[in-house]
């Protein structure tokens, strides 16, 4: 049975990247969200946010619509439901691991 150390590293790495972790949470708390709003919230620059976009949206987990308001390019943001599901199950699964990392207990010998 691996330990949960060896879990951790087994953790999905798409979705662990801090950047993209806080874009999908941030996606799956709300409906859709714009390009600035997600630049704001996490911080990111306009290159690594559009980056982390097009990752997600190339693994199904972000799809993303390009308009025009009052002439001016907009991207919306919005998370699927496959990409809910992963981030609902990454957030379980750290979870996990954090309630097993606090109880583990070195082998003594």
């Amino acid at each position: 049975m691996p330990s949960v150390f060896e879990e951790m590293a087994g953790l999905d790495r798409l979705i662990h990247e801090p950047a993209r972790l806080s874009i999908l949470t941030a996606l799956s708390a709300c409906k859709r969200a714009d390009f600035i709003f997600l630049q704001r919230l996490t911080g990111l620059t306009v290159g690594n946010l559009s980056s982390h976009l097009s990752r997600l949206e190339e693994a199904g987990l972000v799809r993303t619509e390009k308009q025009f308001i009052d002439k001016r390019p907009n991207t919306l943001a919005e998370i699927t439901d496959k990409g809910r599901q992963a981030i609902d199950e990454h957030w379980r699964l750290l979870e996990a691991l954090h309630k097993d990392a606090q109880e583990w207990k070195p082998e003594q010998s």
